[in-house]
């Protein structure tokens, strides 16, 4: 392999067997690479005519979109732990892809099933198994069945009489997580909006369900997974709800003091690991975006008590709702716009 020491050193015992595995074909190829940049670039140093990549968790990349697969000869997957994820990812190669496409896609060892191997055998004909190496597998698929296409699923939810709309591993898919109803049985309580934000939306819940409750406010979901954008559009179209959607790195695009109210259910997970520090940042960017007076509610899980972190970041902090599991509070804006850092006193 020509792979320079700096890019070497990001690659994984996973990326590695990956790469080994692709090397045959990744000259002159057309490859497109989800989920790791270190692969983008070393398939790069080993002859790929063009490399394009999807990072569900990176707002620059390509969105992955049946356009992205028109071309490729060649796809480099990082396995998604979520079966549906994986699914979803499957159908898109082998619906929009060319026949000849070899996928070669590969995990640790902890985090791979053979239900992995089931979902790949749906949307292509040939599934060939690679040796373990360094706790590392790679699983490589051939032959699309050009029957195959990818459509999102959705779910009518009767408490809410609301269509819930899922694409691929979208945290709850087409149901509505317990944080989220917690969220919505305070909804009478919410203040007043003429502006409002779905911060790390998911499918979008509850976005429609601000816009239901304010027909004439301006209602922005936002997330930086693919995934949950697309999701989130499909809800929103599901049930005739005039939102917008936008893919944005925390709320990047937002300008300062612009939102009235914005709505958080914060992940508490960075891949297998249990991390909050997605969640710190999600709470400054919430202050820098309210407007003065403005506030944040957030949910989330009660023995994390976020309630410090809060005030530190946005501003005065009320406990709305409590049970063993989950805690609302509402957050009410200084001018200080975000800048405190919540990690710190």
């Amino acid at each position: 392999m020509t792979m320079t020491g700096e890019i070497d050193a990001e690659l994984d015992a996973a990326d590695r067997l990956i790469l080994d595995e692709a090397a045959p074909l990744l000259n002159g190829a057309v490859v497109v690479v989800i989920g790791s940049a270190a692969l983008a670039s070393a398939a790069h140093d080993l002859g790929a005519a063009s490399v394009s990549v999807s990072d569900d968790t990176d707002a620059t990349s390509e969105t992955l979109e049946p356009a992205l697969f028109a071309d490729a000869t060649v796809v480099l997957l990082r396995l998604p732990k979520s079966l549906a994820a994986l699914d979803h990812v499957a159908r898109l190669i082998a619906s929009a892809a060319p026949a000849g496409v070899v996928v070669v896609s590969g995990a640790r060892l902890k985090y791979m099933t053979t239900g992995m191997n089931e979902v790949l055998l749906r949307s292509f004909g040939r599934l060939d198994v690679s040796l373990a190496r360094q706790k590392s597998r790679v699983l490589t698929a051939r032959e699309p069945l050009a029957a195959i296409t990818a459509e999102a699923t959705r779910k009518h939810d009767a408490d809410l009489d609301m269509w819930v709309a899922s694409v691929g591993g979208v945290f709850a898919g087409d149901s509505v997580d317990i944080g989220t109803r917690t969220l919505l049985s305070v909804f009478g309580r919410l203040p007043e909006y003429s502006s409002a934000i779905d911060f790390g939306c998911g499918t979008g819940i509850l976005a429609v369900a601000l816009k239901r409750r304010r027909p004439s406010a301006r209602v922005i979901a936002s997330d930086v997974s693919a995934a949950a954008v697309q999701s989130a559009r499909e809800t929103a179209m599901a049930n005739d709800s005039q939102i917008e959607v936008l893919r944005d790195d925390l709320l990047s695009s937002q300008p300062d003091a612009s939102a009235d109210l914005i709505l958080l259910n914060p992940p508490f997970h960075d891949g297998g690991s249990l991390s909050t520090d997605t969640a710190l940042a999600m709470f400054a960017e919430a202050g820098r975006v309210l407007k003065p007076g403005g506030q944040l509610w957030t949910v989330f899980n009660s023995h994390l008590g976020y309630s410090k972190a809060l005030e530190r970041a946005v501003g005065s902090t009320t406990q709305v709702t409590h049970n063993a599991k989950f805690t609302v509070t509402a957050s009410t804006s200084s001018d200080r716009l975000g800048r405190i850092d919540p990690a710190t006193n």
